[in-house]
C-alpha cells in the first residue's frame, strides 16, 4: 500500500483503489476503507481491531508509547490531583469542565437519582445469597429500562440525558445493595449530604444500629479511582457499549452489555490478579525467587499488574495510585503492611532489571487499586464492580456521542471465512 498526498493506494487484482486518509486533532492518520468493500469486494483482516478505527471520538485520547491519557484535551494527572470524580463526569459528558453553576445543576441531578425504585430491592432476593456481585450488577442495571420507561426514547434528547444522569447516580446505590446483599446486611439509603465517593462508602459500609462517620482520606482515594477509570478510549467494554448502541438498544440494556464484557478477567480483573500475585509473594524476602520464576519462560508465572495493552511506557494513572495508596494506609495506620512493602520493592525492581524494561513491563493502574480497595474493606469480588461503577459516565459519554453522530451505523464486523464450502444434504441413512 503506497501513500501519496491526501490518499493511500492499494492494488488488488490488477485494480487499484484510492482511500482517503483522515487526519485527527493528534494521534496517527486513519486510511478511510469505508468503500473499500464496495468498490474492491474484498474486505481487511485485524483480529481484536487493533489496528482499526470503528468510530471517531472526541472524548478521550491516549497515546501509550509516551503515556499520555487525556479526557477532552486535558491530561489525567492534572484532573486527578486538582478536580474530583464529578467535574470529571461532567466534562466527559459535556465536553467542558463546569463552571460554579453547571457544576451545582449537575450535582444537584445526580443527586436526585441515587435513589432507586423501592420495588427493584425485591429483585436482590431473587438471587443466590453467594451469587458473585458481578452477575448481579449485570441483571440490576439492565432490569433499569422496566422501571424508567420514561427515559429509554433514545430519539429524544432530553430522554438521553435523564438516562445518563439516572446512571451515573444509581450505578454506586446498586453496586453497594450488591455488596450488602452478598454479606447479608441491610441495604443503606444513599444521603444527599454526603458528596459522591462518600456517599458510596456510607452505603456499603454504615449499618442501622450504630453511626458511621466517612473517612475523608478514603473518600478522597475512592474519588480517585472513580476519576482514573472513568474512561479509557475504545477498550472491550466501551466497544461493546457502542455496537450494542448502534442497534437502537435503550441506554440501560447497553451498559449492562458493558459491564457483562468488562466481566472477563482479560479486562476489569486485572486488579483482582494483581493483589492476588501479592499475596501470593507474601513478603519481600520472597521477590528475588519470584522474579527468577517469570524470567523462566516455563514456569507460566506473569508478573501481574506491570505491562498493558496501550501503554508502552507507564502508566500516567499508576503514580496518582501509588501516592493514593500512601494516603489511605497512613490514615488507617497500616503502613508497614507487608503486601505495601512487597509492592513498593516489586516495582523499584521491575522498573531497574533490563528484562523488565526490554519488555516494557512499568506499573499499571491495576498494580496498587488492588491493595487501596482491599485496605478499604472491600473483598476482591467487589473489585470489578467498583471498576463498572465509575466506567459507566465512559460508556455512557461514549453511548451519547455515538447517538449523536450522524455517519453511526449498525455495527456489522466482516469474518474470513474458513469453513466448509458449499456441500448438499446427505438423508440419516447414507451417512
Amino acid at each position: 500500500m503506497a501513500e501519496k498526498a491526501n490518499t493511500a493506494q492499494i492494488t488488488f487484482e490488477g485494480k487499484t483503489q484510492e482511500l482517503p486518509i483522515l487526519e485527527g486533532t493528534i494521534g496517527p492518520h486513519v486510511i478511510d476503507i469505508a468503500k473499500l468493500y464496495g468498490q474492491s469486494d474484498v474486505f481487511t483482516y485485524d483480529p481484536g481491531f487493533t489496528s482499526t478505527a470503528a468510530c471517531k471520538s472526541a472524548i478521550t485520547y491516549i497515546d501509550g508509547d509516551a503515556g499520555i491519557l487525556l479526557h477532552r484535551g486535558y491530561p489525567i494527572e492534572q484532573l486527578a490531583m486538582n478536580g474530583d470524580f464529578i467535574e470529571t463526569c461532567y466534562l466527559l459528558y459535556y465536553g467542558e469542565l463546569p463552571n460554579k453553576e453547571q457544576r451545582k445543576t449537575f450535582e444537584t441531578a445526580i443527586t436526585r437519582h441515587t435513589m432507586v425504585h423501592e420495588q427493584m430491592a425485591r429483585l436482590f432476593s431473587g438471587f443466590r445469597r453467594d451469587a458473585h456481585p458481578m452477575a448481579v450488577m449485570v441483571a440490576v442495571v439492565g432490569a433499569l429500562s422496566a422501571f424508567y420507561q420514561d427515559s429509554t426514547d433514545i430519539t429524544d434528547p432530553r430522554q438521553r440525558e435523564i438516562a445518563s444522569h439516572r446512571m451515573i447516580a444509581k450505578l454506586p446505590t446498586i453496586a453497594a445493595m450488591a455488596y450488602k446483599y452478598h454479606i447479608g446486611q441491610p441495604f443503606i439509603y444513599p444521603r444527599n449530604d454526603l458528596p459522591y465517593a462518600a456517599n458510596f462508602l456510607h452505603m456499603c459500609f454504615a449499618v442501622p444500629a450504630e453511626k458511621y462517620e466517612v473517612n475523608p482520606v478514603l473518600a478522597r482515594a475512592m474519588d480517585r479511582i472513580f476519576m482514573l477509570h472513568a474512561d479509557h478510549e475504545q477498550n472491550a467494554s466501551t466497544s461493546t457499549v457502542r455496537l450494542a448502541g448502534s442497534s437502537g438498544a435503550n441506554p440501560f440494556a447497553c451498559i449492562a452489555a458493558g459491564i457483562a464484557c468488562l466481566w472477563g478477567p482479560a479486562h476489569g480483573g486485572a486488579n483482582e490478579a494483581a493483589l492476588k500475585m501479592l499475596e501470593e509473594i507474601g513478603t519481600a524476602d520472597k521477590i528475588p525467587s519470584f522474579i527468577e520464576k517469570v524470567k523462566d519462560k516455563s514456569s507460566n508465572v506473569r508478573l501481574m499488574g506491570f505491562g498493558h495493552r496501550v501503554y508502552k511506557n507507564y502508566d500516567p494513572r499508576a503514580k496518582i495510585m501509588q501516592e493514593t495508596a500512601y494516603e489511605v494506609f497512613d490514615a488507617l495506620g497500616v503502613a508497614d503492611d507487608p503486601l505495601l512493602e512487597v509492592a513498593k520493592q516489586l516495582e523499584q525492581i521491575a522498573l531497574s532489571d533490563q528484562y523488565f524494561i526490554d519488555r516494557k513491563l512499568y506499573p499499571n493502574v491495576d498494580f496498587y487499586s488492588g491493595i487501596i480497595l482491599r485496605a478499604m474493606g472491600f473483598p476482591t469480588h467487589m473489585f470489578t464492580v467498583l471498576f463498572a461503577l465509575a466506567r459507566t459516565v465512559g460508556w455512557i459519554s461514549q453511548w451519547k456521542e455515538m447517538i449523536e453522530d450522524p455517519s453511526q451505523r449498525i455495527g456489522r464486523p466482516r469474518q474470513l471465512y474458513v469453513g466448509p464450502t458449499q456441500r448438499d444434504y446427505v438423508k440419516a441413512e447414507k451417512r
